[in-house]
């Protein structure tokens, strides 16, 4: 029987997106249990999708994995790479030419410019390669700009809509001082300030490859979903993705971040954490039921 045949569709739609860089954990499994029974409980669509940009850091092995340890869970999806389905393909790495369309519109648009800056130019102009910790700390986050090529003469470093995003850094540049806010399902209403909380970000990087910002918001609206389930440290992210969206004229999902699992030690859990992955616990014997109740 199709594993699909039980649920009515509705106009739900939500999304597993792991990225491929290392085994799932049991927070990934607990994120991802919410999000399924967020879908079956509206009667609505599940959709998988590799975000599998991070070339250096991406391996085949790892989406396999995703792929039969979130199935040995139980957490079944209507549409994705093993599956099909009529938004495909659903690997972020063959969905090229969706990002380099959004990258046009943005250009056309006068929300982006060319950086020239490096990752070594951002640490010595901030001090630190990294933000502090605090509310909101972003796995995909990055340093406050500065907005040193802010000003930048695009045309005197070669950057026009024919030539495209390739070979140069692109920013967002954002709207500073004004507040960006949403309502979170779970988590509650959320204030972030632009130019405060986060500055003028990435939506693509000089190697070729499209920020996690700009994949995820294309991605989440060429593929119809209503409903972003993820972590709570993605809630600056948030912030970022409804200020693209604006830009790109399309409509915010709702939000529902949940809260991040962490180690005995009260430390938030990473894929380095390999005798928490749930690939070591399936090996050491421990039963679904148990992996979806091991975090703390």
């Amino acid at each position: 029987m199709d594993r699909r045949s039980s649920f009515v569709p509705s106009g739900y739609r939500g999304r597993l997106a792991p990225s491929p860089t290392g085994y799932l954990h049991i927070g990934h499994a607990r994120t991802f249990c919410t999000a399924w029974k967020r879908a079956r409980a509206a009667g609505g669509a599940l959709v998988m999708r590799m975000e599998d940009l991070d070339r250096e850091r991406s391996r085949a092995e790892h989406a396999e994995a995703a792929l039969e340890d979130l199935n040995w869970l139980g957490l079944h999806w209507d549409e994705g790479p093993d599956v099909g389905g009529p938004f495909g393909p659903y690997t972020q790495s063959e969905r090229t030419d969706i990002y380099l369309a959004a990258w046009r519109r943005l250009h056309e648009g006068g929300f982006i410019y060319p950086c020239l800056c490096s990752r070594k130019d951002m640490a010595a102009s901030l001090g630190a390669p990294h933000e502090s910790a605090g509310r909101g700390q972003d796995a995909e986050d990055e340093p406050v700009y500065p907005g040193t090529c802010r000003t930048l003469d695009a045309s005197a470093c070669g950057a026009s809509g024919e030539a495209g995003p390739r070979g140069l850094n692109w920013r967002l540049r954002v709207p500073d001082g004004e507040a960006v806010e949403f309502e979170d399902g779970n988590m509650g209403r959320q204030r972030f300030v632009a130019g405060i909380d986060f500055g003028d970000f990435l939506i693509w990087r000089r190697d070729g490859v499209p920020s996690y910002q700009l994949a995820c918001v294309a991605d989440d609206a060429a593929m119809r979903i209503t409903e972003v389930v993820r972590g709570a440290d993605l809630l600056k992210s948030t912030a970022r993705q409804i200020l693209l969206n604006r830009a790109l004229d399309l409509q915010d999902p709702q939000w529902f971040h949940c809260a991040l699992s962490v180690d005995g030690q009260g430390r938030r859990l990473a894929k380095r954490h390999d005798a928490l992955s749930i690939r070591e616990l399936r090996r050491r014997g421990r039963k679904s039921d148990e992996v979806l109740g091991s975090a703390v």
